[in-house]
């Protein structure tokens, strides 16, 4: 049985400039949720668990109308980009 692993998307920022980009880890943390391993997909990206519910208020929102979604929409958004930034940056200086 073959890994998802090999079906993954190579990152373009660090195949041309040789540097992760802030979306590095994104694929291998989602497929380690897929594979229950919660701990290790934070630590690969841990903006996943912002990011998962973003998209789910998001397309919901799309469909079902509710008073606070906007709200939400931009707590969320304005968390993921926070942490992002700031696991960026952790991991250059680490």
């Amino acid at each position: 049985m073959q890994s998802t692993d090999s079906y993954m998307l190579p990152c373009l920022n660090k195949k041309l400039f040789g540097f992760e980009c802030m979306g590095c880890g994104m694929q291998r943390s989602v497929s380690l949720l897929f594979h229950g391993d919660f701990i290790a997909a934070f630590k690969m990206y841990p903006a996943i668990f912002t990011i998962i519910p973003l998209a789910i208020v998001i397309i919901v929102s799309l469909f079902i109308k509710f008073k606070y979604a906007s709200k939400i929409i931009n707590y969320l958004a304005i968390a993921t980009v926070a942490i992002i930034i700031i696991s960026f940056i952790i991991k250059k200086i680490y």
